[in-house]
């Protein structure tokens, strides 16, 4: 009962803290910048990574006080009997002998082969590395949130072309409705026209579903419910706004080269594995150190009939030690030989890692090049063929309510306009996107 009783507590609260966190923006009119900023607070990926520097920080810490001696006291009480050494008298004897221990020690490295150097270098790149890859994280989620935003401004202009196109097919069946009863024309014309309206109909259909495809792709992008509600603010993009950069290739390349976080965490990587390499060769180094003790005690035994009290025998029974260690490593069952062939692979591993790095993003920048000058001719064939075909389906309506050419060419003219006007909203918002990933990669702001 208790544990039911303690889901529904803990169900309820959740909800509680939901709808609050919800209440913070408005979920039917979000712009851009509202979802990019959800985004980058719920995902958990960027989470993940902020928890990974936080860790690497802790480490570095860790490491750091390594060079700080360790100091610590304590203090222990107890009874033996039987046959022992009476602390008082030096002479064995058959008593219980209470007694009270203080005690207090340090110990200090002074020399561990620059291991501990080198681990703290080797954690302040590990730092970088992080930093660098919680930067990336944020590149990453920043551009798949204008994706699928622009998707949905996408879906919308697919949504209203549907719906022109069943709207003109509407008015095209009234008119035919007239002549059809005035007996001007056939009643095949109608059939034909009603067939036509019912296919713009679920074309419409079509572009609804897909328009709520794309809201809950940028939903779930945002990591949060989606419901009917759920909507953006839809902004004016002309593409006449955004204009495609005259760089090169190897110009571009070469500036994210400086800016890109995952190229700068790789090289931190490799700069952590050479660290890493250093301190497996500390193990074949001598370590040298330094220890000290302090010790006291009090027992409950009389002497000479008399039994000191206890803070006159804590101060009489004080003693010390101090230590100095060296320990310098002949054998070791094969392990610093081991530890450091590793260190060098993980080396290896880095370098190859960060070529890798630099090959995809050679490659991701020459996509998005090609990309993107494709999408501007694809946009700008498009206007040219939208203009023709708006024409020429002006014309054939024309004809067609004169009766001088018959349904099948006047479907035609209207389904070559309409899917123009789709590939048109389609090369528009590709040419959009391109445009901002090469902005993207030129270091340019993230926004439309």
């Amino acid at each position: 009962m208790k544990k039911k009783i303690y889901l529904v507590a803990f169900t309820l609260f959740y909800v509680l803290i939901f709808e609050l966190n919800a209440q913070t923006y408005d979920r039917s009119n979000l712009d851009l910048e509202t979802c990019i900023n959800i985004a980058l607070e719920n995902n958990l990926a960027l989470q993940r990574s902020q928890v990974n520097l936080g860790i690497a920080e802790a480490n570095l810490i860790g490491n750091q006080g390594q060079r700080i001696p360790t100091l610590n006291t304590g203090a222990s009480t107890g009874y033996r009997w039987g046959r022992s050494i009476n602390p008082v008298t030096n002479l064995f004897e058959n008593n219980r002998i209470g007694n009270i221990n203080l005690f207090g020690g340090t110990n200090v490295t002074l020399f561990a082969g620059r291991q501990i150097t080198n681990s703290i270098e080797q954690n302040k790149m590990d730092i970088q590395s992080n930093i660098y890859n919680v930067a990336a994280t944020q590149n990453t989620i920043t551009l798949n949130t204008i994706n699928f935003f622009i998707n949905v401004v996408f879906a919308k202009e697919q949504l209203k072309i549907a719906q022109n196109q069943l709207s003109t097919t509407k008015e095209q069946l009234e008119v035919t409705n007239k002549l059809v009863d005035a007996g001007s024309l056939p009643l095949a014309n109608r059939l034909d026209i009603q067939a036509q309206n019912a296919t713009n109909e679920l074309e419409v259909i079509n572009a609804e579903n897909n328009l709520r495809i794309a809201k809950l792709n940028l939903a779930q992008s945002m990591q949060i419910p989606f419901d009917d509600n759920f909507d953006i603010l839809t902004p004016e993009l002309s593409p006449e706004d955004y204009g495609l950069s005259q760089k090169e290739v190897d110009e571009i390349f070469a500036i994210a080269l400086e800016l890109m976080p995952e190229i700068k965490s790789a090289e931190a990587a490799v700069e952590s594995a050479e660290y890493g390499v250093k301190i497996a060769r500390g193990g074949y180094l001598p370590t040298f150190g330094f220890s000290g003790n302090t010790f006291s005690n009090y027992i409950d035994q009389f002497f000479m009939g008399e039994r000191p009290d206890f803070r006159t025998q804590i101060r009489n029974n004080v003693s010390y030690t101090g230590n100095f260690q060296l320990n310098i490593p002949i054998l070791s069952n094969m392990r610093n030989r081991s530890n450091l062939q590793r260190a060098r692979l993980q080396k290896r591993l880095s370098e190859i890692q960060e070529v890798e790095t630099r090959n995809q993003l050679r490659q991701d920048i020459e996509s998005a090049y090609t990309n993107a000058y494709a999408a501007r001719q694809s946009y700008q064939a498009s206007l040219i063929r939208v203009a023709s075909l708006e024409e020429a389906f002006r014309i054939a309506k024309q004809r067609f309510d004169a009766g001088a050419i018959n349904f099948a060419d006047y479907q035609l003219a209207q389904n070559n306009f309409f899917n123009s006007q789709a590939d048109l909203v389609t090369s528009k918002y590709t040419y959009i996107f391109r445009v901002k990933v090469l902005d993207f990669y030129l270091g340019n702001p993230l926004k439309l």
